[in-house]
């Protein structure tokens, strides 16, 4: 993980005794309380550098309750750490393809916070987590004191000596961290490590596993592993790439979809482009919107077909079918109404029908819907006090070189 050059200024008063305990001591931290606890703090007789350090930390914790729960009140973070952490969810579905493999001694190459080691180390498998950023590593090593059989190794991921692992998972830099900020990083040959390092680990017969972002292009997704789209809560979070033994071996793509406690993946044996043909026929019926995962992985024709359903047009992920199917992979809507793309008859339909609020989805054309939303609202006023409120939702969409407009309910 690329060095944040104010992270290690924040971090290090709290790598003291004085500093860990006080952080420890807050106890729950709400941001309109932040003032009054600075007051305190510095009144206590506590260093302005502690002070701030300490503060920051407790907001970090705040925001990792989302991706570590309970266990983000005991950890150190940094925030471009924290932005690259993988939820524990998620990582303890990585640390179990390890454990299914057979795997004992696992490499986390470039460790970052530490998630995925201790989803690991807490399956009692053997870790060694290395990180190049010497300020991330030291978190790190914090957040796996619990683990005895895990440990932090500050180097290059590229440099480490293997004996011994048999089995590796990558997390690599995908950002490139400045004091102006930090930048992606999009050609996975750019990562740290490269993806082509992870590729060679693999050539030579090892578990590898690898962890990328969602954006990542088909084409360079390596031949002969298994990807695995992960969406939570409905935001797609990673890719993950499995090699060798941790690879399914039916399995080129998945769509795994992680909601409420439930769980569906969809998957595919065939490789990108290929398996199912998508059919095409009219917006009517049911429109479903695939997931975020499902896109990802290009198994929208395959989600289609098991709907019953067919696509609008063979570049835009939306699907029709005539009958309601309760799926996790999509969220339905019921037309009620197809007309052309018209800003002032759209304007009008929204004045006739007396529409308090509009909700605007698109796919497929090129508008921004919160300003359609302002210029089909405007002057319309605040509604009368007793009038009813009415909602409703309108999809836009290209079907060939048509640009449509339905109106929809969820369903």
């Amino acid at each position: 993980m690329p060095q944040d050059p104010s992270a290690s200024e924040q971090l290090a008063p709290l790598l003291t005794a004085e500093g860990w305990a006080l952080l420890n001591s807050l106890g729950p931290y709400r941001e309109e309380d932040a003032l009054a606890i600075s007051a305190r703090l510095r009144k206590a007789g506590h260093s302005p550098e502690l002070v701030s350090a300490v503060l920051s930390q407790a907001r970090l914790r705040v925001k990792a309750e989302a991706k570590f729960g309970e266990f983000s009140g005991h950890m150190l973070f940094t925030r471009a750490g924290l932005e690259q952490a993988t939820r524990l969810s998620v990582a303890a579905r990585h640390a179990r393809r390890f454990v299914d493999a057979g795997v004992r001694h696992v490499a986390d190459l470039g460790c970052g916070l530490g998630a995925d080691a201790m989803a690991m180390a807490s399956l009692d498998l053997e870790v060694t987590a290395v990180e190049l950023d010497e300020t991330t590593a030291a978190c790190a090593t914090i957040n796996l004191m619990p683990f005895p059989q895990a440990r932090v190794v500050h180097a290059d991921a590229q440099s480490v000596p293997l004996e011994g692992i048999d089995g590796v998972w990558l997390d690599p830099a995908r950002r490139t961290t400045t004091t102006s900020g930090t930048t992606r990083l999009w050609d996975p040959e750019d990562f740290s490590p490269p993806l082509s390092f992870a590729s060679g680990l693999a050539d030579e017969g090892l578990p590898v596993g690898v962890k990328l972002g969602p954006g990542i292009p088909h084409a360079s997704v390596p031949d002969g592993c298994e990807a695995q789209w992960v969406s939570v809560e409905g935001d797609v979070t990673e890719v993950a790439l499995y090699f060798n033994a941790l690879k399914r071996p039916t399995i080129r793509r998945a769509a795994l979809v992680l909601a409420d406690d439930s769980v569906a993946e969809l998957v595919a044996e065939t490789d990108f482009g290929e398996g199912v043909q998508p059919e095409l026929g009219p917006l009517e019926g049911f429109l479903y919107e695939p997931d975020g995962a499902v896109i990802r992985s290009g198994l929208v024709a395959e989600l289609a077909d098991r709907l019953g359903g067919h696509l609008l047009d063979p570049h835009i992920a939306y699907i029709c079918a005539p009958d309601l199917v309760s799926t996790p992979f999509a969220r339905a809507y019921k037309v009620l109404d197809v007309r052309h793309y018209n800003v002032r008859a759209l304007r009008q339909w929204v004045r006739d029908e007396g529409i308090t609020t509009l909700d605007i989805k698109k796919r497929g054309v090129a508008v921004a819907p919160d300003e359609l939303r302002k210029l089909l609202m405007a002057g319309l006023g605040k509604p009368a006090r007793k009038a009813p409120h009415k909602r409703a939702t309108l999809v836009l969409t290209r079907i060939g070189e048509d640009r449509v407009a339905a109106v929809v309910e969820p369903a």
